[in-house]
């Protein structure tokens, strides 16, 4: 599986941005996608993940209410919406796909990787 991840940029606190993940290749093996991020510093966490199939969903504690992930199979794309941004929220996302049965979000229980996109939220 390919993934390709863009949408990021530079937005204000209390802005909103989308980020998107387009999957190609074995996209049939896909059971979990998530998004993921590591600010300078830091491990990378998990923010959000998403079932492909019956879309029963996961979010990080610190994203709750502000986030949403969310795919469209037809397209083999996951998204994430970001709002009420917070400068704590500055990080690369990455998105990702596991072939775990189950709602996985811990980033050893995913298999492929797309290339970052940086987001920076400004105070």
């Amino acid at each position: 599986v390919q993934l390709q991840a863009f949408g990021g940029g530079l937005v204000q606190a209390g802005g909103s941005l989308r980020l998107s993940c387009a999957a190609s290749g074995r996209t049939f093996s896909i059971y979990t996608a998530g998004w993921f991020r590591q600010a300078p510093g830091k491990e990378r966490e998990s923010v959000a993940a998403i079932t492909w199939s019956s879309g029963r969903t996961y979010y990080a504690d610190s994203v709750k209410g502000r986030f949403t992930i969310s795919r469209d199979n037809a397209k083999n794309s996951v998204y994430l919406q970001m709002n009420s941004l917070k400068p704590e929220d500055t990080a690369v996302y990455y998105c990702a796909t596991s072939r775990t049965y189950g709602l996985a979000f811990n980033d050893y229980e995913y298999d492929y990787w797309g290339q970052g996109t940086q987001v920076t939220v400004s105070s």
